[in-house]
């Protein structure tokens, strides 16, 4: 598909700004996370069991105490995780990339990337903490070309070899413009499970929910050379809302 034509059936940014806040409406009513479900369920109830049991059959109350402070705080950490942000990103979006997750910037550079593209490209990544949420986002508008996973190592999320030795999940997109990107959700030594709902050959959107990985990881974004980026080492970001780049058209290609 040519690239006039795959923008012209997308509608145009004001198009894909009304549609998405239709489709979207349900899901962003949604306060937490549909993957911290069971754990947050599982979790709450065996803290209350145990606390129950500490109050009524010891004497002592200390354990009680200490128990409730440090599991009530330890459970306030995981709600947060599994927050689900009601965010919309009110710009203009063609030719923006924006952040697919909550975190830090802890690579600028360029890379070969010898998987899809065979050729140099900008990565960006962003790295999780555990007290960051770890919804993931779409960085562009498009298409919706290869959803891959790869099974791998759990190194420490931040390290340079995490991209390509860790257990990850690729999605490559191609924009309306028809510039290729990559999104690679890596896990970390902590996560264990990623999720990607992304679907070949579906239309995808800034504001629309890419996947979610779970306690602590990092997601890479393959840009064409050229790119401008708008972030730098360190900086915080905010999941579909800091604008990480802009694309240039005469580089897409």
């Amino acid at each position: 598909m040519k690239a006039e034509d795959h923008h012209h059936c997308h509608g145009g940014p004001a198009y894909i700004r009304r549609v998405m806040k239709k489709r979207l409406t349900k899901i962003k009513k949604i306060r937490l996370h549909r993957e911290g479900t069971n754990t947050l369920v599982i979790a709450g109830v065996l803290i209350f069991a145990i606390a129950f049991i500490l109050y009524r059959y010891v004497d002592n109350k200390l354990p009680f105490y200490i128990f409730s402070a440090v599991f009530g705080i330890a459970y306030a950490v995981i709600v947060n995780f599994f927050r689900c942000p009601i965010r919309y990103f009110e710009q203009d979006t063609e030719n923006v990339v924006v952040a697919p997750a909550d975190g830090r910037i802890v690579v600028v550079e360029e890379v070969e990337e010898n998987e899809y593209f065979h050729e140099k490209r900008i990565m960006v990544s962003i790295f999780m903490s555990l007290f960051n949420v770890h919804a993931n986002w779409f960085p562009v508008d498009g298409r919706v070309i290869s959803v891959r996973h790869h099974n791998g190592n759990f190194h420490k999320a931040w390290l340079p070899k995490a991209s390509e030795e860790n257990e990850r999940a690729d999605t490559l997109i191609e924009t309306p413009e028809g510039t290729p990107i990559l999104c690679r959700q890596i896990a970390g030594a902590v996560a264990r499970r990623i999720v990607t709902y992304a679907k070949p050959q579906e239309d995808c959107y800034i504001d629309e929910h890419l996947g979610f990985i779970k306690f602590g990881s990092r997601v890479d974004v393959f840009l064409p050379l050229g790119t401008e980026i708008c972030v730098k080492m360190g900086q915080s970001t905010v999941g579909n809302g800091t604008v990480i780049a802009r694309l240039h058209q005469d580089k897409s290609r």
